[in-house]
């Protein structure tokens, strides 16, 4: 088994190593999760009936906030006194823009996995061994019980789905792929398929990962500079999906990972 993929059930009824693989994320087929739009048919009826990315992105909020009680302060709104924690799937966002590799990045990861079938390669240290202590730590994290209390994969499930509306419908309609950039530090922490030359190779990125719009802010976070074609049918969210200030800083995007062949520029 290579690092990273566990290879299990899934609900999108492709098998995880293709999900993971490079073939797939150079030729990809569209992604959904299943029952997800047919038992939210209200939800996507509503969304037909948005004129722009900003009504769609407010009513989805909406939809959200009165199917799972959502906090006004987790839509920006401004509050008083103290709520009863809520988990929901802003708050995992604004944790995984903190750090990746904290609780909520770990449910995060533990979403991709339960979906796609595709486990984490990494989670505060390399994750080789399904029995070793990084994978423990990280079984720990994702199932801590403050973060499942709200139906917190299913509003992930609604997540990737008004996303993957959204590039259809306003962002990229007629388009397979994003070119996207991602900085690191250390090539050598990623496990390589492939080595094509000093400035091209296939390599195994975490199953959920982030990356940029902006190849400049990409170089703030690494030595190298990773370039890449991302399948649309992969991204979970971005900056501009939701009437929000998540992750809008970096011009960020969170996709399911795996194996991509990237080009590589060093800073």
């Amino acid at each position: 088994m290579r690092p990273g993929v566990v290879l299990s059930t899934n609900r999108v009824g492709r098998p995880a190593d293709w999900l993971a693989s490079a073939a797939f994320n150079e030729a990809p087929v569209p992604l959904h999760i299943w029952g997800v739009v047919e038992m939210n048919r209200s939800l996507f009826l509503m969304l037909d009936r948005a004129r722009d990315m900003a009504e769609a992105g407010e009513a989805f909020l909406c939809y959200m906030t009165a199917m799972f009680g959502l906090d006004p302060e987790q839509r920006g709104e401004a509050t008083s006194g103290k709520r009863r924690f809520r988990s929901s799937f802003l708050r995992l966002i604004q944790g995984w823009n903190f750090d990746s590799n904290g609780p909520e990045g770990a449910v995060l990861k533990g979403w991709v996995e339960s979906r796609f079938g595709i486990g984490p390669a990494f989670h505060k240290a390399i994750i080789e061994d399904p029995s070793g202590p990084a994978w423990q730590a990280y079984v720990t994290e994702k199932m801590a019980s403050q973060f499942h209390e709200n139906a917190i994969w299913v509003q992930l499930d609604l997540l990737f789905e008004f996303c993957q509306w959204a590039m259809r419908r306003f962002i990229l309609p007629d388009e397979t792929h994003l070119t996207l950039f991602r900085g690191i530090n250390a090539l050598s922490d990623h496990p390589m398929a492939e080595r094509s030359g000093r400035r091209e190779a296939v390599i195994r990125l975490n199953n959920l990962v982030s990356f940029s719009s902006d190849r400049d802010v990409a170089g703030c976070f690494g030595d190298a500079i990773l370039t890449t074609r991302v399948p649309l049918c992969k991204i979970l969210f971005f900056n501009d999906l939701l009437p929000s200030h998540l992750l809008r800083g970096e011009r960020e995007f969170l996709s399911i990972g795996g194996d991509f062949r990237v080009g590589i520029d060093y800073v």
